[in-house]
Order: C-alpha cells, then structure tokens, then sequence
C-alpha cells in the first residue's frame, strides 16, 4: 500500500454488518462514485511530494471499473482514498451523493463497514482460524447479525465463491487463489454496494488469477459495483470502465458508463 497505517485494521474497524442475503440484480442509474478534483500531497520540512493530482472521474453502479498503472502511479492512494481509509488534501468523495469529508472517523468506519467490502493482495486471514472462522469473525464483529445465523450467511459467502468443500481448513491448507477466495468471501459478508480490491491478482499465478478475477467479474451481475487496483493492462482492459495513473495523474481515460451517465444527467437538469 502507498500511504500509511494499517488498512486492515481500519477495515475491521468498521465491520458493522448487516444482516441481508446477498442480492439479485436490479437496475440502478445513478453513480455510485463521484470524485472530484482529488489531489493528495505530502509535506515534510524541506519537500513536498504529490501523490495525487487534481483527479476527477465517476463510477457507474453495477460496473467493474479499473485503476490502473505502475507502482507508484498513485493507484493504492486512490483506492485508500475511495474507501476513507485515507483523506485527500484537496477535493472530494460522494458515495451515492454522500460526501465523506463530512464524516468524523468514527462514522466514517461505520460507513465503511455497512458499505465497502475490502479484499486485500496479500489475504490478511488470521492463520490460527479455519477459512470458515475468519468470515464469521467479520460478522461477529458487526454483532448485526444473530449468532445462530452467521454460519449460514458465512456458506452463502462460501457458496458464492465456489469454496464450500474448503470452509473448515485453515489458510496454511489452501492455495493462494483458495485463500484470495476466502479474502472474497469475508468482503461479501456484509453485502456491501461496493467492493474494492487493491491488486487482487498480483499474488497469484497467471491461470488463478484469471479465475479469482473471473468471480470479481461475475458480482456486477448481482449488482455490485467492483472497483480494482491492478498493474496489468490486460485485466484492465475487461473493465467496463477504467483510468490510467501515471505519477498521480490520469494518462488515459475509457469511461464510456460514466460518459453517458453524466450526459442523461444533463438531459434531466
């Protein structure tokens, strides 16, 4: 990750749950995202580096939308940053028109926690606990859902993510793409709007990572809106819309979703 403090932490933090079954698709218009005019900057005494520059772009609900670019491209920021795991210096987030920067930290965890599911490149299990244990302990954290039901609303997770036979083995059991899966399936137990992963291919083999990616894909038929951070421009490309960074910049932009969005909203003003 390119700024920090511990997202993972942050992420728990905000673990409220909720205690809906995953949900079918159904048609929505409007954006789910809004940035706008979003810079980053860091100052020290002597230096001041720009992390993100004056970035502005919108994401469509339901689509599978890519940032993309080479390390240091300020592609980790921006997902931070979408998440509220971290602030911008200057500009702004509106998640379904509600602007983060008017959280305190401790609604914007709840916000997050109801709202954003996170998968991580390196998984974050908890080694000690079984696959099955890890995604009850995000619901247990919640305490939204009843104790009796969070094995259930855990298989539906697993079900969803194809990995019902491996429920009760510990990460060390699993492959790299079990354990992604796993990652997967504890970021839907709350059945958030929005799931964002930060290079969630980046730690497996070239055939697993297409099939991790194949299940992201398949969410926005449920509805869901996935945004992901990768350096690979091939899995870029099958986004329906995604941006270029290039140090803190965006290069390139293929927003063809958002684009006819923003002009049906101009037709309805």
């Amino acid at each position: 990750m390119e700024t920090p403090g511990n997202p993972f932490a942050a992420y728990l933090k905000g673990a409220i749950m909720i205690t809906t079954k995953l949900a079918g698709p159904h048609t929505q218009a409007e954006a789910q995202v809004r940035v706008e005019n979003v810079s980053k900057v860091i100052t020290s005494k002597s230096t001041k580096t720009v992390i993100l520059d004056s970035i502005s772009f919108s994401i469509p609900t339901g689509s599978l939308f890519a940032i993309n670019g080479p390390s240091g491209s300020g592609k980790s920021t921006m997902l931070n940053i979408l998440t509220g795991i971290d602030r911008p210096t200057t500009g702004r987030i509106l998640f379904a028109e509600q602007e983060l920067r008017n959280m305190s930290e401790n609604r914007l965890a709840k916000w997050r926690g109801r709202h954003i599911g996170i998968v991580f490149q390196f998984f974050q299990l908890l080694p000690t606990l079984t696959a099955l244990e890890n995604v009850m302990l995000a619901l247990e954290l919640g305490g939204l859902v009843p104790r009796r039901q969070r094995r259930e609303r855990a298989m539906e997770c697993f079900e969803l993510v194809g990995l019902t036979d491996y429920a009760k083995r510990l990460p060390s059991e699993l492959s790299g793409g079990q354990q992604q899966r796993v990652a997967i399936a504890r970021a839907l137990a709350n059945d958030p709007a929005v799931l964002v992963a930060d290079e969630p291919t980046g730690n497996l083999d070239s055939k697993t990572a297409l099939q991790v990616f194949d299940i992201l894909e398949k969410l926005t038929e449920r509805d869901k809106t996935v945004i992901f951070v990768t350096h690979d421009r091939d899995l870029a490309a099958r986004a329906q819309d995604r941006i270029e960074l290039l140090d803190g910049r965006i290069i390139d932009i293929n927003c063809k979703r958002s684009s006819q969005l923003d002009e049906l909203n101009e037709v309805s003003l």
